[in-house]
């Protein structure tokens, strides 16, 4: 059944627009968000974007499809590029959402650094590794992603590390990175690679206050073990 042929009364979108988001089920706010169905193919029935929704929150949970990567999305029957950014999108507004009620603007401790990036870090399949520019206060000046993928002391370079503290005119820096595994304690590539930073920011003089490593629930400080 296509969605034209439901009822007008009990689309989701009217549903929405009469009773709120509230009245409606997880299926049918996920159907607004996705928009259209599948199409049959090679005998293949077709499904509504309704029983789509169904399907996919039957098969995988919300929760687990939130937490998907766009190529995990996009293996799925009937998830796209476009529905895959649509999904990541809502995660990552989220996550943002979750972080804005508890905001750190200036860093005192691990934990900060721990806070102000566990909402956007716990789920990631793959490492992330920023730099957390801060100001002579240690406060928030900004943020760079450098890489994302295993993190390998021969491929972090100290001249990508720096440059955004540079053009920022940051004072310090603070090293982050997350463990998908959950475990936070550092790999000899982890040591390495803050060795080789700690070394150079102090010849340049950037500060390289600490390398916070994020796991589920817990982070890992060099300047805390240290």
């Amino acid at each position: 059944m296509k969605i034209l042929d439901i009822p007008k009364e009990g689309r989701p979108r009217e549903r929405f627009l009469k009773l709120g988001p509230e009245a409606l089920s997880d299926a049918e706010l996920f159907a607004i968000l996705l928009r259209t169905g599948t199409r049959g193919k090679g005998g293949e029935k077709g499904e509504n974007v309704i029983e789509m929704s169904n399907r996919l929150i039957a098969e995988y949970g919300l929760d687990k499809l939130l937490e998907c990567s766009l190529k995990e999305l996009q293996e799925i029957k009937g998830i796209g590029p476009s529905k895959s950014m649509q999904i990541l999108t809502i995660a990552e507004l989220q996550k943002r959402v979750n972080q804005s009620k508890k905001p750190v603007k200036k860093i005192s401790c691990a934990e900060d650094v721990f806070n102000y990036f566990y909402e956007r870090l716990k789920d990631k399949k793959e490492e992330h590794f920023y730099v957390l520019l801060l100001d002579t206060k240690n406060n928030i000046i900004g943020e760079q992603l450098i890489s994302k993928g295993i993190l390998d002391a021969s491929i972090i370079h100290p001249r990508e590390v720096f440059k955004p503290a540079i053009k920022n005119s940051a004072s310090k820096i603070i090293l982050v990175h997350n463990h998908p595994s959950g475990d936070p304690s550092p790999s000899s590539d982890d040591l390495e690679i803050t060795e080789k930073l700690i070394s150079t920011g102090d010849e340049i003089g950037i500060s390289v206050l600490d390398h916070v490593i994020v796991g589920e629930g817990g982070w890992w400080s060099w300047k805390e073990r240290n």
